[in-house]
């Protein structure tokens, strides 16, 4: 069975995540585990043997605090929890806790949510912009305004570079939830022409899973991040999928200067990136 590890600040805005969660584990047999990490610095004059009961009293009330949490969100969703589990793990970083947590224990994906602000300056040293740029593990970016609806279809932003081996993991994703997959790909000035033929071979060939290819050119006078931004809205997907590091020209495009997890902050849909090695 997939397994997510859902993570958990305790805020309004991490609800996002959960709600996201929830709705992927109710279309397809997905193992949640919903995730707090919390650090207590002894400051005070205990002893260690003061500070480690202390500790461990104030873990406790964390842990029942979001045993709680979690079950106000399957509450309000009006969904039966199954399949579930509420950890709490203490480091002093957030999002190394996260990623070790979650590739030790060999979860298959990440859901946290984002906070929707673009500024850079307010993404730099964030839990969402870190894991994108570190985590093996694959990263579910969910901004905070969204609400539950099911997972019909999915647009994945390529550079066709290694294509085949991408879908594979897009259709891996996409068909137990049965979403229909757009993949989406921006001609650029001077960049080799793509071997369409081979493409449309492709896309062919998965058509039993609902798989069509999108190409245009791309519009000069705007970012990247802001034609694929067009495209979402005109479609209206569910939700994204991208990868990085695969080619470093495209990584260059969408991913230089934090710009994926800029897009993170700014989307309106779910992101979901994988970061190859």
């Amino acid at each position: 069975m997939d397994k997510i590890l859902v993570t958990t600040d305790f805020s309004s805005n991490s609800k996002a995540g959960l709600r996201f969660a929830i709705q992927l584990a109710s279309q397809h047999k997905f193992e949640l585990t919903f995730f707090h990490s919390y650090y207590m610095a002894n400051l005070t004059s205990l002893s260690n043997l003061a500070f480690a009961d202390y500790e461990r009293k104030e873990a406790d009330k964390i842990q029942k605090k979001l045993n709680q949490f979690v079950a106000s969100v399957y509450r309000d969703m009006d969904v039966v929890s199954i399949n579930k589990k509420c950890i709490i793990n203490s480091a002093v970083l957030a999002d190394s806790n996260i990623r070790e947590y979650a590739q030790e224990n060999k979860f298959s994906f990440i859901c946290i949510s984002t906070r929707g602000s673009g500024k850079l300056k307010k993404i730099f040293g964030t839990n969402t912009s870190s894991l994108i740029s570190h985590s093996t593990v694959p990263v579910i970016a969910v901004p905070q305004n969204y609400r539950r609806s099911e997972i019909k279809s999915v647009i994945y932003a390529s550079d066709l570079v290694n294509l085949e081996n991408e879908l594979k993991k897009v259709i891996e994703f996409t068909k137990p939830l049965k979403a229909k997959v757009e993949i989406l790909h921006f001609n650029f000035p001077a960049e080799i022409t793509t071997n369409k033929n081979t493409i449309d071979e492709l896309v062919k060939k998965n058509s039993k899973h609902n798989i069509k290819l999108h190409i245009e050119n791309i519009n000069l006078a705007k970012s990247l991040i802001s034609n694929i931004e067009a495209v979402i809205k005109q479609s209206k997907p569910s939700m994204m999928i991208m990868f990085t590091q695969q080619n470093r020209s495209f990584f260059d495009k969408i991913f230089f200067s934090s710009n994926s997890a800029n897009y993170s902050f700014k989307a309106k849909v779910p992101l979901l990136v994988f970061n190859k090695i």
